[in-house]
């Protein structure tokens, strides 16, 4: 099988040790989480249902290399097929060197597994048995053979040769990505013209922008709009993008890759762990889940201060590297950053219709949480200024690319 750490995969080798003697027992051993650990039931309880014998001898399974950490629900589909083959109800000598992934369900049908398409880039020329409804991400690498798995039964068949499983077909990356609709497009704003033009020239050079104003004047609306004007994904992109969503287990059931630039808008809420990733097995953050797309700060005074001074690193870098205990991560975070903030507390400094309440110190204070560090790595500031509600949107007798169009060719 494959552990999955970070963007990276290592091979895992199940081995699995049916005793004569001793008393009957299931042990995992090598590093073994608790998901893996109740692995145990699954399995048993998975085998049983499917028609197989579950040995009443000690069991024993070890995950190698033993000094690394086995975390996650991927090992249920190995550690079947290996006990049935210890137990000579399956034979697996001519698939060695192939890759058995997936969790089991009770009836020994097979789940959803995160992190596939890692599987399926580290397995080239290999055979990797995955469940149905993740295959679909391995199917676009090419020289595999990927094969669907609905069942611990239909593999075991497979593998006895009593009715042989057919190979994905495969998909190459090409044909997924390319122009598509985009759900908010620049041209059907109409005004905010200074706005607009920092927006285009933030797609151009991959600028950082920041948006002062007060409420109501189409902030968040603008920044939705920067995904339709950025180039398409290449091929080569969403091939990285995917890796990303993959391993956060974000990919629908049946999708292939990700099509689209992702626009990530956390709650200012967000802990820093949640925006650049973490947990005792660290998973990819909201700067990691916006890479090649945008990261849309809405009302970022809001944001704790510990959540905005953890951006500056990755804003330099590009990436993220998340050090644990037990080792440490990285992961990509080549994002462009935009931000909304009103003007003082109340939002209506400067309002040509609304008074503004509240005082010097309070508009300091409420500037000061942004540091001049994060607003040094923010290329772009413009204003954003209060204009009628109805001279925001109007309708557009342009195609919904067309500003794309314009801007890319």
């Amino acid at each position: 099988s494959v552990a999955n750490v970070g963007l990276e995969s290592v091979p895992i080798e199940v081995e699995v040790d049916v005793a004569e003697q001793g008393f009957p027992g299931f042990t995992i051993v090598g590093l073994a989480s608790k998901a893996v650990e109740e692995a145990r039931e699954r399995v048993k309880t998975a085998i049983k249902n499917s028609g197989f014998d579950f040995p009443p001898k000690k069991i024993t399974v070890n995950l190698a290399p033993a000094d690394l950490p086995k975390v996650g629900v991927a090992y249920d589909l190995p550690i079947a097929i290996g006990i049935l083959a210890a137990s000579q109800q399956c034979p697996i000598l001519n698939e060695l060197d192939s890759i058995f992934y997936g969790e089991l369900s009770l009836d020994g049908s097979l789940r959803a597994t995160k992190g596939v398409l890692l599987v399926g880039l580290f397995a080239r020329r290999s055979s990797i048995f995955v469940p149905v409804e993740s295959a679909n991400e391995a199917a676009v690498v090419d020289g595999i053979a990927v094969f669907p798995v609905r069942n611990l039964k239909q593999v075991v068949d497979h593998l006895t040769g009593a009715k042989k499983m057919e190979v994905l077909k495969h998909v190459e990356v090409e044909e997924l990505v390319g122009e598509e609709l985009v759900d908010f497009d620049l041209a059907e704003v109409a005004g905010q013209e200074m706005a607009k033009r920092a927006l285009t020239i933030a797609a151009a050079g991959g600028h950082n922008l920041l948006m002062w104003g007060p409420p109501g004047t189409g902030k968040t609306m603008l920044a939705r709009t920067l995904p339709g004007i950025l180039p398409p994904l290449l091929p080569a992109e969403a091939l990285e993008v995917t890796r990303v969503y993959s391993v956060s287990g974000m990919i629908s059931a049946g999708e292939t890759i990700i099509r689209r630039r992702p626009f990530r808008a956390p709650h200012h809420g967000v802990s820093a762990a949640g925006m650049i990733g973490g947990g005792s097995n660290p998973l990819p953050g909201e700067v990691s889940l916006a890479h090649l797309g945008v990261l849309f700060l809405d009302e970022m005074a809001e944001f704790p201060r510990t959540v905005l001074e953890a951006l500056r690193q990755p804003m330099e870098d590009r990436e993220v590297e998340i050090v644990r205990a037990a080792g440490h991560v990285r992961y990509p975070a080549g994002f462009s950053l935009v931000g909304a903030v009103n003007p003082c507390p109340c939002g209506y400094l400067g309002h040509p219709r609304r008074e503004c309440k509240c005082t010097d110190k309070q508009i300091r204070k409420y500037r000061a949480k942004m540091s001049g560090p994060i607003l040094d790595r923010i290329d772009l500031h413009v204003k954003v200024p209060a204009v009628e509600t109805n001279k925001l949107t109007a309708e557009s007798s342009s195609p919904s690319l067309s500003s794309r169009e314009r801007w890319w060719g």
